[in-house]
């Protein structure tokens, strides 16, 4: 795991200080070396931070140059069937000079050109200079496990693994853009290849971008879609079969992502994937770490004793840590680590845990994409739910409980979700799919902004032309989420925690056989129902776990963030921050907010949506 920083330009770049300097605001994702590399003509700068995993010899420095000169890359990220390409590549004529599979993405490409990226299993960010044909090429992976964002105007092209590399050059403007600020307060995050700075991108996952060094032009190129699903619903389904292909799958990915030259452990929370990973790793292993963290004075939090069920049955080194009590001090360090701000008070839990985690290995092996694939999410049921109960009523009647639940229902009322589930009501549950995680409605984000001139309402517009088009509301929901919600929450939270740690964590459930396999093999009815979740992987459960394991347990990883705002430091910081004159958000708005919050309304996590904003655009001097 390493990060990435790089430009690429038409004319010759005079000021490269800054290229150095970038590199070296990612150190935490590379401590152990560090590499710089500028074209003869100075039209290319690579720059690179890394953290040595596979190949710890000085054969593995970046940025890295084939024998002829011709090709150099750098590179974030895995590649966990560089073994085999290798063996394949060498049987067709290529050498190697170390034991990297960042030497094998250049025979890759040297072999296959762009059409390399078909070939390659694993999480990746990588950009790769072409002396020959005066091309830069960047790609990112299938799920987008690894960062990488761009700046792309007047024939330059610079792009880096987080924002922070980019923004120390401090000539680039620093402005909100107005779309993914809306996007950010209506879906907790800023989707797809929008930054929260104009003129600032990211490149989504599964993409490419190819820049031309003779015309300074680009083109940008989705290289991977999710597959349709093959199974024909009115046809049985053979599911003994279907356990059969999901067994292998996930063995044959837990021991690729085993795969390292420094200790890799497994975050064993004791759940159903963290369980099922834990089961295949003890098959490729017999030495094999887990740990289990342990949140004291958070009762519902711990997980201790069903991790140690499944520690005792496999027999694996089994290593328990407590964490330390979340400070709020902690906020701005993850505002500054986080490039964009999203609303995932999780960030604090999974940050402790990397922490704790990184001094016992490097590696860590986590469950992350088992409830988007899989349909392990509680929504899942209620939207089944509605659309069977629900869905011949004439759309208008099922309009106006929403209209009422958005007009007269204050924000955070009885927890909040009676609210949203009304609010979803009117939807067409026969193409569409209601934004059930919404942070700020559309009335209450033109409250918060509305003073700010520019800012429209457009997110909801956004979200709705990112659904699916399937007539199955499950396969809908489930892409939905894995295309966005995964992508721009969950593995945003764990790269940049993770990382700021120093700590590579891997996800098995998500090599792209297994997304494929979910996606294209596996019907709707075997991953969710009315009163059932993640179907198909509880049957594997029965298999290989203990018969004892609670299947049915759900975990989510989360604070107490309601409690923490009753009284002390963190409701200190929320009103400070706030309440500050500086505050671009509407003080009455806010105020409403605060006061709601005392009253025992859910508004905690929308206060922390406003809260790391804040924090992020002060620690990164960003205006409107």
């Amino acid at each position: 795991m390493c990060g990435i920083v790089g430009i690429c330009s038409i004319v010759p770049q005079r000021e490269r200080a800054w290229l150095s300097a970038g590199r070296d605001t990612m150190t935490h994702r590379g401590p152990d070396d560090s590499g710089e590399w500028w074209s003869d003509d100075g039209r290319v700068g690579l720059a690179h931070r890394r953290l040595s995993i596979v190949d710890l010899s000085s054969a593995g420095h970046q940025p890295m140059r084939d024998e002829s000169g011709a090709i150099t890359i750098i590179f974030n990220g895995e590649i966990y069937n560089f073994t085999e390409l290798r063996d394949t590549l060498i049987a067709s004529g290529h050498y190697f000079r170390s034991h990297s599979d960042t030497e094998v993405i250049m025979a890759a490409y040297l072999q296959w050109g762009i059409d390399c990226l078909v070939h390659l299993n694993g999480m990746f960010a990588f950009a790769l200079f072409d002396a020959r044909q005066q091309t830069v090429f960047l790609a990112r992976d299938r799920a987008g496990e690894k960062p990488l964002f761009y700046h792309n105007a007047s024939g330059e092209l610079r792009f880096a693994s987080e924002l922070k590399a980019l923004l120390a050059d401090s000539a680039l403007s620093r402005r909100v853009d107005p779309v993914a600020l809306d996007c950010y307060l209506a879906m907790g995050y800023v989707p797809g290849e929008h930054c929260m700075l104009k003129g600032f991108n990211k490149l989504p996952p599964a993409h490419a971008l190819f820049f031309d060094l003779k015309t300074g032009h680009s083109k940008v190129w989705c290289y991977w879609h999710l597959p349709l699903l093959a199974a024909n619903s009115s046809e049985r389904v053979d599911e003994i079969a279907l356990l059969d292909k999901l067994e292998g799958l996930l063995s044959d990915a837990v021991r690729r992502q085993m795969v390292a030259d420094v200790p890799v452990g497994v975050l064993l929370s004791g759940g159903v994937d963290s369980s099922l990973i834990t089961a295949m790793a003890v098959r490729a292993s017999s030495q094999v770490q887990t740990f289990t963290i342990g949140f004291p004075g958070h009762g519902k939090l711990d997980e201790t004793e069903h991790a140690r069920l499944i520690s005792r049955h496999f027999g694996t080194r089994h290593t328990e840590l407590m964490a330390e009590p979340a400070t709020a001090d902690l906020l701005p360090r993850l505002a500054r680590q986080f490039d964009e701000p999203m609303v995932d008070s999780s960030m604090i839990p999974t940050f402790l845990v990397s922490q704790l985690v990184r001094r016992h290995c490097t590696v860590a092996l986590g469950g992350d994409g088992g409830d988007e694939l899989f349909g392990g999410y509680g929504h899942y049921n209620r939207l089944l739910w509605m659309e069977k109960k629900l869905g011949k009523v004439p759309r208008l009647l099922r309009m106006a409980p929403g209209l009422f639940a958005e007009h007269f229902m204050p924000v955070g009322f009885a927890g909040g979700n009676i609210r949203t589930w009304l609010m979803a009501l009117g939807q067409d549950f026969r193409m569409g799919l209601p934004q059930i995680a919404t942070c700020f409605d559309s009335i209450s984000r033109q409250k918060l902004m509305g003073r700010h001139a520019g800012y429209g309402v457009i997110a909801d517009e956004i979200y709705q032309d990112q659904v699916p088009l399937n007539s199955d509301l499950l396969q809908r929901a489930t892409r939905m989420d894995f295309s966005n919600y995964l992508a721009e929450d969950i593995l945003v939270k764990v790269d940049r925690a993770s990382m700021l740690n120093s700590l590579e964590v891997r996800a098995p459930l998500l090599d792209y056989r297994l997304i494929e396999f979910a996606f294209a093999n596996v019907p709707s009815d075997l991953k969710a129902s009315f009163n059932d979740k993640k179907i198909l992987l509880k049957r594997l459960t029965a298999r290989v776990l203990p018969p004892e394991f609670d299947r049915h347990r759900k975990q989510g990883f989360s604070i107490p963030l309601d409690k923490w705002l009753k009284e002390g430091a963190f409701r200190v910081l929320f009103h400070e921050v706030l309440r500050d004159p500086q505050c671009c958000f509407d003080l009455r708005t806010v105020d409403s907010l605060l006061r709601g919050q005392n009253r025992g309304r859910s508004n905690g996590e929308r206060l922390f949506a406003l809260v790391l904003f804040e924090l992020w655009r002060r620690e990164y001097k960003v205006t409107f």
